[in-house]
């Protein structure tokens, strides 16, 4: 009997700007809801500021400004992703949080070739779900300036 071996991968699946995109779970720490900011003069325009998340001081990117999309306002729904990359820990603000998926690693397709859109840069590869597309981040391009 042959064995076959699937790699498979674990995602956070979150929304923005009526799109999915996802993260490895090997980088996210938390899920938070949105608290108070405390905003820091000279950031970039994405840096929202900083927050106190039990203890630790940690600073705040807004997804959409980071990927140039239309700010809306926050809702119940809006949700502070905690990743950590290199010792360095950043809360990710999104829209909304949806899922936690095994996927796998067949089903991940390399990033488009997608000329002028701002958000190509920190795309690392598309899932396929069926009828769902999932844009893989690579959150160290997104973390780049920091």
């Amino acid at each position: 009997m042959t064995e076959v071996m699937t790699e498979q991968t674990k995602l956070i699946v979150f929304q923005l700007h009526d799109k999915e995109y996802a993260l490895e779970v090997e980088n996210v720490r938390s899920i938070e809801k949105l608290e108070h900011i405390t905003r820091v003069p000279k950031t970039p325009e994405y840096v929202k500021g900083v927050i106190n998340l039990r203890g630790v001081v940690t600073p705040i990117v807004d997804l959409r400004v980071r990927f140039g999309l239309s700010s809306v306002q926050d809702t119940e729904h809006t949700r502070v992703i905690m990743v950590i990359l290199e010792d360095k820990e950043v809360g990710l603000i999104v829209d909304a949080a949806n899922d936690v998926l095994d996927v796998r690693t067949e089903d991940i397709e390399d990033s488009p070739d997608v000329a002028g859109v701002q958000e190509a840069d920190y795309v690392a590869g598309v899932v396929k779900l069926d009828k769902r597309l999932l844009i893989l981040l690579h959150l160290d391009k997104v973390l780049q300036a920091l």
